[in-house]
């Protein structure tokens, strides 16, 4: 059984906890905040970041990492005793990070499999998870990745906004904004297409609660609720409400597996505090 490693980027919300269990490599994107630049989670908390962004004047931006922050990752990993790397990032639809994974991984030493997850976040968490338990249980290369495939189209990710600002600010829906300028007040919901990795519109609500309602109802109707569920509650420093939402789900559909974790500083530039999200898939 070869020595597979497994490496994902910062946008993967996956908790310190469950990266150190299972040795998963974390490559970081970058935060351009004015003239400072700061490493995704490394340099700069989710926590710090959202109480900035709550403030600050100044809008950031980000970038992805540079081949050279895989090549660098891929040898640590070898030095550790890879013998295969497998590579599960954030989307291409979201990010050009895949093509600093695929041109570090040119004429690499060992061979390295690079995935698109076609999302972001802990929908790119379960793949990366998928990956780690597989790699553990003593899959192949191969097997491991045809279960993360298996996983990507079992999975569903919807997102609330507390306001399109920080979509519109950093260009998201550019082409739209002067028609939508006046409805900054409103909550939309959006979700991710795991086919095409694009993010889509599902609905707009005009209060809070009515939001988080319609977030709920909406994420669990596409999953069949009667198999075990895997559910992760996201949040951009909505500590509290993402708590009540998970009693929520756990009371009504019992997960076998539950998870609340903080959305990275990269992710939270686009969405803006107050986001909350619930991403998973049904077995």
């Amino acid at each position: 059984m070869k020595n597979i490693a497994i490496i994902t980027d910062s946008t993967c919300d996956i908790s310190l906890e469950l990266i150190e269990k299972h040795h998963i490599y974390v490559v970081p994107l970058t935060i351009v905040w004015g003239e400072q630049q700061y490493l995704d989670g490394v340099e700069l908390s989710a926590e710090n970041f959202y109480e900035r962004l709550s403030t600050d004047s100044l809008r950031p931006t980000t970038s992805q990492p540079a081949p050279s922050l895989f090549l660098s990752t891929f040898e640590q990993a070898v030095k550790e005793g890879a013998e295969e790397i497998i590579v599960i990032t954030i989307s291409i639809a979201m990010s050009g990070t895949i093509q600093s994974a695929r041109t570090a991984a040119e004429n690499f030493g060992v061979p390295v499999h690079i995935l698109d997850s076609k999302t972001n976040s802990m929908s790119l968490g379960w793949q990366v998870l998928t990956a780690a338990r597989g790699r553990d249980a003593g899959a192949s290369a191969a097997e491991i990745m045809a279960q993360v495939d298996e996983i990507r189209q079992k999975q569903h990710f919807h997102i609330t906004l507390e306001t399109l600002e920080y979509l519109i600010q950093g260009g998201r829906i550019a082409g739209a904004a002067r028609l939508i300028s006046g409805l900054l007040h409103i909550k939309p919901e959006i979700k991710v297409n795991h086919e095409s990795g694009s993010v889509e519109a599902v609905g707009i609500s005009h209060t809070r609660k009515v939001s988080i309602d319609r977030l709920f109802t909406n994420f669990f109707k596409n999953l069949d609720t009667t198999r075990p569920l895997h559910i992760a509650v996201l949040h951009n420093a909505a500590r509290e409400e993402a708590q009540a939402l998970a009693r929520r789900v756990e009371e009504e559909f019992h997960p076998r597996e539950l998870i609340i974790s903080i959305v990275s500083p990269v992710l939270g530039v686009h969405t803006g505090p107050k986001a909350l999200g619930l991403a998973g898939f049904n077995e």
